[in-house]
């Protein structure tokens, strides 16, 4: 009886690795299980490993690899280039026996029955090692596109056998220490999704540079994946929050748009179909690749996916994941899942910080990967033959890197890319390796010269920096593990959306201070007035400027909200379901004239530092549109996507009926203190940083929700220090025994009052005998700085202890999912 050496995806799964490889037994899975749940995958055939094993049997191959292989010594790679081109050819030089080709001729006849005559399809290698729990063999073998026509198709199987010999794989074998004659290849073949005609990209349902589990982050680009998996393209990212998401709540929690200048498509050369990059015309580069609704489309799938696996393994498991769509039928297809093998493996409990001693010139700067340092001498490679001249500790300096340069990224300091995202080969390897890169710099490859010493930052936020010069840089190891909590809410200050992911790493009672002027300043750069009136702008380049950061918008005010909204959602995200007290703008008027068009909205003042800032600006006619533009973005946050959590707080409060005009101005923008839902409804706190909120504390108690005392202000009003001085710098001190008694009777007045009292200043920060007077005086909680986090803990513990306060309890080894994994509804 003839050997039967197909199967179709729906007949295996899992749990035939050993028979059709990682790749097609995932397909086969999602097809076979996941079917029915939208999960919609290319249908499609494996040829099977007992099919590869029959062809070296069948051509007596082995012992002709045996004799290429044996011995190699895999760090010398002109030798490894020669002995992997002598395996290929033995592969390559074997037939196909005649049964098998029928085989393969009869899967392909049926799958044109099934999409038609015109079908095209993907031939993808698949090997029975590959996409282990512990090692991914992502883009080491061969995959071959769009082919059509036996002959083409047999072709294709022959060398995607034949690639399991490839440089990089043989490599990566060897240092994972897997057998090169126990791995056998598998092939794939499944319809084409014309990606080529719409867009595609890779999902992680977990954050990739920090392991946060709760987000699934989506990338994608025009054209055919290669470009997003190579980092030859920088693309677009979104995130999407799974608790809310699950909840109902069907928005994306952040965008950034990406360049997009090239496209992957199909050409024909010499009479046979291949690809090409093509420029992306520049209004295609301006917009999203696709929708926010297909974003979602692609969430839905990938945390179905995740909660299959993890169902499947007994355990979270999150996964990378690759899909395309068709630009024939216009649909989103899975390609592609596998378990992550990075960032999920990160140790539980323990967290490193870099910090940088010092700065120098700024070279490039590009898409931070990780949050290490490292500095060394640059080593440029614009050629893969200049690849034998890379010394150990070097930091390659490419402008795209390929598989082929595993063997090399293995022992750099760090990687700098011209071109690429976070999901690309640069990217990816680097965090295998456990080095920074910093990838889409654009000129990387002419701002740095070989030989070059610069220092690669990714400890900075999201934002990659490579200085000039080896700077010096300082690395603490913190392990968190079973830290206690005290009986005072330690929570965090914090401004950058970038850094919210990592920040909720350290043990925390949530934000005390989310600082909206950070999201306005780097990521809008506009005045909200000036969005609201461009017309009123008298510059014609300030008008084109706007014009081009909110073309992609209805109209400006909306880029607005939506900036706006998406960086403070970021911020509550990562600290779900804890409290984040969002603070409204508090610029300066001079702050304010500083941002794009804001000059013809802000009078001068001769002391902005207690002019028009705060509250006083919120229901004033010249301000009253610009906060209704934060009111919306704000109830966005909270009622569009779900982030109920968020606490807003109003700072610069002068009078109680200040506090009222606000307060009823925001419940006109549809944020009512109380909200309308149950046990979901908004809290309005309030700043104490003015001596007035002190005094009359009853009274501004009966308005707000709590208070939080912000001890930089408090002081400079309480000695009349202007603490933007320098000249009478040396009075400001917020140990002073009057400013104490204020502090003292706010959380008297507002315990008094039964509302909340924390504190947001820098004082805790500072000086530790004043968060010892604030334990002592029974403060619910405070929000420092996260670089003082830890330390101030450990501190407010021992004053606890002295009380005799018994801790609440030990702190989680991290953040872990705010939900069990369950099927979507």
């Amino acid at each position: 009886m003839t050997k039967n050496y197909i199967r179709w995806f729906s007949e295996i799964g899992v749990a035939d690795v050993a028979l059709v490889g990682g790749k097609n037994a995932s397909l086969g899975e999602m097809v076979r299980e996941l079917g029915t749940q939208n999960v919609r995958v290319p249908n499609g055939f494996a040829v099977t490993a007992e099919a590869y094993r029959y062809v070296l049997d069948q051509s007596g191959a082995w012992p002709g690899l045996h004799d290429a292989l044996d011995g190699l010594d895999v760090k010398d790679v002109d030798d490894l280039a020669r002995r992997a081109q002598r395996a290929r050819e033995i592969i390559q030089a074997a037939p196909l026996p005649e049964d098998l080709v029928a085989g393969i001729a009869a899967a392909y006849t049926r799958l044109q029955t099934e999409y038609g005559e015109g079908l095209t399809v993907a031939v993808r290698s698949s090997a029975t090692a590959e996409d282990l729990p512990t090692a991914s063999f992502a883009g080491q073998h061969e995959t071959f596109l769009n082919i059509s026509g036996q002959a083409r198709l047999l072709d294709a199987v022959r060398q995607c056998f034949a690639s399991l010999f490839k440089d990089r794989a043989i490599a990566y074998r060897v240092d994972h220490g897997i057998d090169h004659f126990r791995v056998f290849q598998s092939v794939g073949v499944m319809k084409m999704v014309r990606a080529d005609r719409a867009a595609s990209g890779v999902i992680f349902t977990l954050d990739t540079e920090t392991g946060f589990r709760d987000v699934v982050f989506v990338t994608g680009a025009y054209g055919l994946g290669e470009n997003v998996v190579q980092g030859t393209v920088d693309p677009d990212e979104f995130y999407v929050f799974k608790p809310t998401l699950r909840q109902g709540h069907r928005v994306v929690l952040r965008r950034k748009l990406g360049g997009k200048e090239i496209r992957m498509v199909y050409a024909r050369a010499a009479g046979r179909e291949t690809t090409r990059n093509m420029p992306t015309p520049p209004e295609d580069q301006a917009r999203y690749c696709i929708s926010d609704d297909e974003v979602l489309e692609l969430a839905d799938a990938a945390i179905r996916i995740e909660d299959h696996y993890s169902r499947k393994s007994g355990h979270p498991t999150p996964m990378d994941i690759e899909w395309a769509k068709d630009g024939l039928d216009g649909k989103l297809y899975i390609v592609q899942a596998r378990p992550e093998t990075v960032a999920s493996r990160k140790p539980l409990g323990t967290i490193d910080e870099y910090r940088l001693g010092g700065k120098g010139a700024l070279r490039v700067s590009g898409r931070a990967v990780g949050s290490k340092i490292a500095s060394g001498r640059a080593r440029v490679i614009s050629d893969v033959g200049e690849l034998n001249q890379f010394q150990p500790g070097e930091v390659l300096v490419a402008d795209t890197t390929m598989p082929d340069w595993g063997t090399v990224m293995k022992i750099a300091a760090a990687v700098v890319t011209n071109r690429g995202g976070r999901t690309c080969h640069a990217a990816i390897v680097a965090r295998e390796m456990g080095i920074p890169a910093v990838v889409g710099c654009g000129q990387a490859t002419t701002a740095i010269r070989t030989g070059d010493e610069i220092t690669v930052s990714c400890a900075e936020g999201s934002e990659g920096r490579v200085y000039a010069g080896l700077l010096p840089f300082t690395t603490t190891h913190l392990d968190v593990t079973g830290l206690p909590r005290p009986q005072t809410h330690m929570m965090v200050n914090i401004a950058n959306p970038d850094t919210a992911f990592q920040t909720a790493l350290l043990p925390n009672d949530g934000v005390g201070l989310a600082r909206m002027e950070f999201i306005v300043a780097e990521h809008i750069r506009a005045h909200p007035m000036a969005l609201v009136h461009p017309e009123k702008i008298e510059d014609a380049s300030v008008r084109e400027e706007i014009a081009r950061l909110t073309r992609s918008y209805a109209k400006p005010a909306d880029y607005f909200v939506r900036q706006l909204s998406e960086g403070v959602a970021t911020i509550a995200a990562a600290f779900w379901p804890k409290p984040v007290i969002v603070r409204m703008s508090d610029f300066k008027t001079n702050e304010y004239a500083s941002l794009l068009g804001g000059r013809w909205f802000e009078p001068v003042e001769a002391n902005p530092m207690i002019g028009f800032r705060g509250a006083s600006r919120y229901a004033h006619p010249a301000y009253a549109e610009g906060f209704a533009l934060e009111c919306a973005a704000m109830k966005r946050v909270r009622d569009e996507m779900g982030l109920s959590n968020v606490r807003l707080m109003i700072p610069f409060c002068r009078r109680v009926e200040e506090g009222e005009r606000v307060l009823q101005a925001m419940a006109g923008y549809g944020l009512a203190r109380g909200g309308h839902e149950a046990g979901k409804g908004l809290e309005i706190y309030v700043m104490c940083e003015i001596p007035n909120n002190v005094i009359q504390i009853d009274a501004f108690a009966r308005l707000f929700d709590g208070f939080s005392i912000g001890s930089n202000d408090l002081t400079q009003l309480a000695l009349g220090v202007d603490r933007d001085s320098d000249i009478v710098a040396f009075d400001f001190d917020e140990r002073d025994p009057g400013v104490k008694m204020l502090i003292r009777q706010t959380i008297e007045g507002a315990r008094r009052n039964h509302r909340h009292v924390g504190i947001c200043g820098q004082a805790p920060s500072d000086y530790p005998e004043i968060a010892e007077y604030l334990v002592e005086l029974g403060i619910d909680s405070m929000s420092v700085t996260p670089d003082t986090l830890m330390k101030i803990t450990r501190d407010v513990l021992a004053v606890e202890a002295r009380l005799g306060r018994a801790p609440r309890s030990a702190a989680p080894a991290r953040h872990e999912p705010s939900s069990a994994a369950r099927s979507m509804p």
